[in-house]
């Protein structure tokens, strides 16, 4: 899908100012139609180290590697810091967070059933069992979820202070 002299440029020969060949690396994958997946790209990589690296890799890897790297750079800009370390590091607090609050149900859960309560589908579940949980199982409940560990608790200290959740030990980075 290389750029000929009759079509538009690749997004990254215009960014550049310059002709968009034929043999232009950057044209199957950033289109014309996509302007910023080049830019910031360009912005946080540069052209020679983007060229560099497609062309070390072979062909049927390029394709990944430019939506890591539009990926990474998106997540650069607007995170400058930690970039899509930053993104991680909040949906790993989310998931530990969401992991204690199921560890807690869980709790609430046994304590009912300890208690003899009868804990069954919601009110107004189909009868035959078609719609809605009926078990524990079915709720999410007991499904080994683990905690996951992130090299930043080291210095801030772990994402939930449940010591009921495993975590890898710091030793193990």
């Amino acid at each position: 899908m290389a750029s000929s002299s009759s079509s538009s440029p690749c997004a990254a020969c215009k960014f550049l100012r310059r002709k968009c060949t034929t043999e232009c690396v950057f044209a199957p994958y950033f289109p014309p139609d996509q302007p910023h997946k080049f830019a910031n790209v360009h912005k946080i990589f540069g052209a020679s180290n983007i060229t560099k690296l497609l062309n070390e890799l072979p062909p049927h890897k390029r394709e990944d590697a430019v939506n890591s790297l539009a990926y990474e750079a998106d997540a650069r800009v607007k995170d400058p810091v930690y970039g899509c370390v930053g993104a991680i590091s909040l949906l790993q607090r989310q998931v530990a967070q969401l992991q204690n609050e199921l560890a807690i149900a869980h709790s609430d859960l046994a304590r009912y059933a300890g208690a003899g309560m009868v804990v069954g589908p919601p009110a107004g579940a189909a009868q035959a069992g078609a719609a809605g949980p009926s078990s524990a199982s079915s709720l999410g409940i007991g499904m080994g979820l683990s905690a996951v560990h992130h090299p930043l608790d080291a210095c801030y200290g772990s994402v939930v202070d449940d010591p009921q959740l495993s975590y890898y030990p710091v030793s193990s980075w």
